[in-house]
Parts: structure tokens; C-alpha cells; sequence
């Protein structure tokens, strides 16, 4: 167990420098950005491309070591092995791309497309375990909040790199070289295991500060937005003023941290107070005595594990041994599965459609799959306190919006792919954000890690199934019957493909209502615990 931070404000710089590295953590969904640039170098068919981008996401399949890592490890460790494996796996594309070496093999192209794809798994595992440790009474806020910042990371090294670098693809690649390792070194010395609110004027405090920092994530999105629908920015003032502009609004949550050390609320004469109390200060002679005197006859029982219900803390294999968890594993395939292949194949279906640029439609989905995420974390908390709505209601909604924003894609309309990225964006960011606090509440904290880690395998399950080969196969299949190259262009490259993707949300809607039924007993539990304690407060309040 490793030793437990009791000062609020390290605690919440702990969790600002979470914050920075969700904001980097999104370089896995960047791929459209440079992906042509590959395609051309190393004369890749787009099943090759696709097949590439799925090395990409296997890597997090390999998350599994960091969540076996996150009962044995600290924090930081998992950080540095974070940082030093995307150093080695973005620095070696960017050598290709830069032309600073010559192209390599394809199969070890994989292989550092799969060690920068793993990397995020180590980021992304020693962030969310331990926040949602540290802030138990609020998984839905801080999922919000992390999960956004992973899902405007996307738009901050686009927009960064359309500014500064005119979407260079290399200068694109040095960034995600770079800028993710020195952010993990930087977490790795302030964010540890804290003690937990307890008390509730402390929780209340907590919810607040939680507040402020959504409130300065929605001023960033935008920020972002405002810059994406400005048009083209050619002058380099304004670009450096974006720029410096942005790093700003990233700093800004040091204000929660230098508010608690300034205004001397850190609470730390009750830490101290508190501490001694593990041991009683006056021992009952009496009690002493008769312990010692029964001590030698007493037999310690020891009774068979039972199996847990959901809302306890369940081991892997008792996980694994509950429908539940299928469900919420299959209908979590549905939701990022095909929003993986949305990422992944944005390069392609713009340009498909007529779209030169398609940096706006990455920035596009990264914004408001953002929202989704910002929102989803809030509004289902609220729902579950307030009128105890099972989470994974939220998940289904999100499943219809998506095949809707699909059928809307495959209509290829003028502006429909605008609409069609915006609603996508939306609902993968819900999917991420509210299955991160559903796996806690239903299989608890104790074996946290590992359970995350398990669901992501369903990013590069979902991208192989999705992605490299169903939009793979039929993206060809249009190319050579259309103009007999590895390039097609018309609405037809990928309406099969988002028409299909829109029955698997269907089916993920069917799942998550199913789930949202089974699991209705566990968020009434949560409601009448939530209640009963709020009840007593006002009862110790009235009489004080």
C-alpha cells in the first residue's frame, strides 16, 4: 500500500497535473493527422493504412500490464514507463515522416505504432486509478472532467500545430514526441495516493472546486471551437497569441491548489488532530485486562469467501463470471468500437467526400466529444443522487444519438459530415466518460486497474473489427471498382460502412438498456445510502 498524502493542496495539484495529462493523452485519436503522409511515403493500400492504425490501438490491449502494475507500483513509475514508451514510439515515426531515416518494414512500423499506442495505457492508468481513488464521492466529476481533457487533447496538438507549424505532419509528430514524455515527468512528482474527503464539508468543497475546473474546461473547448470556425489564421501574431492564449487556459486550474495554500484552508491542524486517533488516547484498564486474560482462547473462525453482488468489490475472475460484465463489455465494443473507426478513417472520408482539409472535422470531434464527456460526467451524477437513474441509462441514449449521427454520414448531404462528426464526437466522449464510474460502482475500486484496462481492450478490438477490416475491405473494394487505385472518392466509399455501424449501435442501444434494468437495485442503494446520510447531517445540523 503505498503512503497516503494528507494535504488538500497536494492533493489537488496532484489532480491539476492529471488534468495535464489527460490534455496530452489523446494522441492515439491523432492519427488522421499524419496518417496520409505515411500512406504516401511507405505506398500503403488503405487495408495497410488501417491495418497500421489497428498496430495503433493493439497497443492498448498490452494496458493490461499497467493495470496488473497499478497494485504494485506507484504512480510516478507508471508515469516514466508512460513517457519513455512514447518517446521511443512516436520518435521513431516521426524519423520516417521527418525523412530523417528511410522508411522502415511495415512489421516494425506496427511495432512502434503499437508501443505509442501502449504508452497512453500507462497515462491513462495511473491518472484514473488514482483519482478516482483519492475522490470517491465524485467518480462522475473527475471521469468528466479527465476524459475531457483526453478528448480535447485531439484539438489542442491539431490546433497547436495548425498555428504554429501549418499542420506540418513532422512538426505534428516531434509534438506528440515530446510534449507527452515531459508532461508525465512532470505528474510524476506531484500526483500520489491522498486520503479521501470524509467529512462533509469537505465533499462540499470538493464539489466545488470540481465545479470551478469544469467551468475553466468548457471556457478551453471553447477557446478551441471559437479558433476551428475562425477560418484559415495565416498571420503569426495571431497564431502566437492562440498559442499563449491556450497555455494559459491549461495553467488555470493551479488557481484551486494557490487558493488552498494562500487562504491557509488546507485543514492540516485536523489532519494532525485526526491522526493519533487510530489508537485510543485513554485505555480502559479494565478492558486491557480482561483482553489479555481471554486473549489465549480466542478462536478466529475463518468463514468461505461469498460470492459478491454488484456494488462490492469483486476480484477479475468474479468479474468475468457475471453477465453484467458481458453486457457492459459488448455494448462498450458497440459505442468506441465504431468510433474508433470514425477517428481512425477521418483522413480518408473527408477527402472521400471533397473535404482537402480535414483538420477541422478532428478538431470538430474532438470539441464535442469533449462536451459529451464534460456533461455526461455531471448530468449522470446528478441523475443518480437525485432521482437514483441508473448510469448506464446514459450510455444507451448516447448509442442512438450515434447510429443517428451514422444515417446522417451515409446520406452524405452538403454539411452532413459536419453534423455527422459533431454528434459521433458527442457520443463516443459519453461512452468513454460514463462506463469509466459504471465498472467502480458495479465491481468496486479494489482491483480498479485491471477492470479499466480490460473494457479499453475494447478499443483495439474494436478498431481491428471496425476499422481495419470492415472499412478497410469495402474502402478498397469501392477504389477498385470505381477507378482501379488505392484512393476512392464519392459518398459511396463509406456508406456501407457507417450503415452497418449504425445497426451495431442499435444493438449496443438494446445492451445498455438491458444493463440499465439488471443494475437499477445497485444506483436505488446508492440513492437511499446518499439520502439516509444527508438526512443525519440535517438532524446533527439542527441540533448543533
Amino acid at each position: 500500500m503505498m503512503p497516503r498524502c494528507s494535504s488538500p493542496a497536494v492533493k489537488w495539484l496532484g489532480f491539476v497535473t492529471a488534468i495535464w495529462v489527460q490534455a496530452i493523452a489523446g494522441n492515439n485519436y491523432t492519427f488522421s493527422n499524419y496518417s496520409h503522409a505515411l500512406k504516401s511515403l511507405m505506398s500503403l493500400s488503405q487495408l495497410q493504412l488501417n491495418n497500421l492504425s489497428v498496430a495503433k490501438d493493439i497497443g492498448k490491449a498490452f494496458g493490461l500490464i499497467s493495470g496488473f502494475a497499478s497494485d504494485a507500483l506507484p504512480t510516478s513509475w507508471i508515469l516514466v514507463i508512460g513517457a519513455v514508451e512514447g518517446l521511443i514510439g512516436y520518435g521513431a515515426q516521426w524519423l520516417v515522416v521527418s525523412k530523417h531515416i528511410a522508411p522502415l518494414p511495415y512489421w516494425q512500423m506496427c511495432i512502434f505504432m503499437c508501443l505509442g499506442g501502449n504508452s497512453t495505457t500507462w497515462m491513462n492508468t495511473a491518472v484514473l486509478v488514482t483519482c478516482m481513488r483519492n475522490f470517491p464521492k465524485n467518480q462522475g466529476p473527475v471521469s468528466g472532467i479527465l476524459k475531457g481533457y483526453v478528448g480535447l487533447s485531439t484539438a489542442i496538438f491539431t490546433d497547436i500545430c495548425s498555428a504554429l507549424f501549418a499542420s506540418v505532419p513532422s512538426s505534428f509528430l516531434l509534438m506528440l514526441t515530446i510534449v507527452p514524455a515531459v508532461i508525465c515527468l512532470i505528474s510524476a512528482a506531484f500526483l500520489h495516493p491522498s486520503s479521501p474527503a470524509t467529512r462533509d464539508d469537505e465533499r462540499d468543497r470538493e464539489t466545488g472546486f470540481l465545479n470551478i475546473l469544469n467551468v475553466i474546461a468548457v471556457i478551453m473547448a471553447t477557446y478551441l471551437l471559437a479558433f476551428d470556425l475562425s477560418g484559415d489564421h495565416h498571420s503569426r501574431v495571431i497564431s502566437l497569441a492562440f498559442a499563449g492564449g491556450l497555455v494559459t487556459l491549461l495553467a488555470l486550474p493551479l488557481v484551486v491548489p494557490f487558493y488552498l495554500i494562500i487562504s491557509k484552508k488546507e485543514d492540516a491542524h485536523l489532519d494532525i488532530e485526526q491522526e493519533p486517533m487510530k489508537q485510543p488516547l485513554l485505555i480502559d484498564r479494565e478492558a486491557s485486562v480482561s483482553t489479555k486474560e481471554v486473549e489465549p482462547e480466542v478462536v478466529v473462525v475463518l468463514e468461505p469467501r461469498q460470492k459478491p453482488v454488484l456494488g462490492e468489490d469483486h476480484t477479475i475472475v468474479e468479474m468475468m463470471r457475471t453477465v453484467d460484465f458481458w453486457v457492459l463489455f459488448l455494448s462498450f465494443l458497440c459505442g468506441v468500437g465504431t468510433g474508433m473507426c470514425v477517428i481512425n478513417n477521418m483522413g480518408q472520408m473527408g477527402p472521400a467526400l471533397g473535404y482537402s482539409n480535414v483538420a477541422i472535422f478532428v478538431s470538430l470531434t474532438s470539441i464535442w466529444g469533449f462536451f459529451g464527456r464534460i456533461v455526461s460526467g455531471m448530468v449522470s451524477e446528478h441523475y443518480i443522487w437525485k432521482y437514483a437513474v441508473p448510469r448506464p441509462l446514459w450510455n444507451a441514449a448516447s448509442q442512438i444519438i450515434m447510429a443517428i449521427g451514422y444515417v446522417i454520414m451515409a446520406l452524405a448531404l452538403p454539411g452532413s459530415f459536419y453534423i455527422g462528426s459533431i454528434l459521433v464526437g458527442v457520443c463516443f466522449g459519453v461512452r468513454l466518460t460514463v462506463t469509466v464510474p459504471v465498472s467502480s460502482e458495479l465491481f468496486g475500486l479494489k482491483s480498479y486497474g485491471l477492470v479499466y484496462n480490460i473494457l479499453i481492450l475494447n478499443l483495439p478490438l474494436g478498431s481491428f473489427l471496425f476499422s481495419g477490416l470492415l472499412a478497410g475491405y469495402l474502402y478498397d473494394a469501392q477504389a477498385a471498382a470505381y477507378g482501379g487505385g488505392n484512393t476512392c472518392v464519392g459518398p459511396q466509399c463509406y456508406m456501407l460502412v457507417y450503415l452497418i455501424m449504425a445497426v451495431a449501435c442499435i444493438v449496443g442501444f438494446g445492451l445498455d438498456t438491458l444493463l440499465a434494468i439488471r443494475t437499477k437495485d445497485v444506483y436505488l442503494r446508492m440513492w437511499e445510502e446518499h439520502k439516509s446520510k444527508v438526512r443525519v447531517g440535517d438532524i446533527t445540523s439542527s441540533k448543533s
